[in-house]
């Protein structure tokens, strides 16, 4: 199971030790090298970036992917790269999955359910598709009691998905992100949880 207080179980990074997930139309596999540059196009763009402090560079993306790739070794849990299988080409398409975040607030230690698609992959329900399917690897393949998610007031997309998938919100959990600077527009955050109760209520497991 992971630990999420005591961090690190491996100082090795595997793709073998990177459980795949499908859907109907998604793969949430292990990283590849051909993933970066089109994850290095998303994290480039202003769209994706709305909500974010800001865009990153390609050696920022690169870094990013390279502490993505070694979450599941170190921790037992990770963002998966998603690849799209409906589609001929099967484009990657950004992430989806499970992370440690990695500041401190009242509800650290945690794991937090996220994603991050390209735009052009907006509003098909795909980031709701593949984070029902990491939202029950979580409870069913880690064995996690909980999970949670966050994100600024004013990203209505994302608060759909997690709606969507069952989660809750407490408006007394909200909390300033210790990462931002006081008077910055982002610092305010929403805070989303989703324990087995409310799982299995939106028929995540059974």
């Amino acid at each position: 199971m992971v630990d999420a207080r005591h961090g690190p179980a491996s100082d090795e990074a595997s793709p073998h030790t990177v459980p795949e997930l499908a859907t109907p139309r998604l793969l949430l596999r292990a990283w590849r090298d051909e993933d970066l540059a089109p994850f290095a196009a998303i994290n480039a763009d202003a769209r994706v970036a709305r909500h974010l402090p800001r865009t990153l560079t390609r050696d920022e993306s690169d870094t990013l992917a390279g502490l993505i790739r070694q979450s599941f070794a170190r921790h037992g849990v990770g963002l998966w790269a998603v690849e799209r299988t409906d589609l001929d080409a099967r484009p990657f398409i950004g992430f989806i999955g499970l992370s440690i975040p990695r500041f401190e607030a009242h509800f650290t230690p945690c794991v937090e359910l996220g994603w991050r698609l390209a735009p052009e992959h907006w509003g098909l329900g795909l980031a709701t598709e593949g984070a029902r399917v990491a939202a029950r690897h979580a409870f069913e393949g880690v064995g996690l009691d909980a999970v949670v998610a966050f994100t600024v007031p004013a990203n209505a997309p994302s608060r759909r998905v997690m709606e969507k998938i069952g989660m809750r919100h407490d408006p007394s959990e909200d909390f300033d992100h210790p990462a931002l600077p006081e008077g910055d527009a982002l610092r305010r955050h929403v805070l989303y949880r989703l324990d087995r109760a409310r799982a299995r209520a939106a028929a995540l497991i059974g």
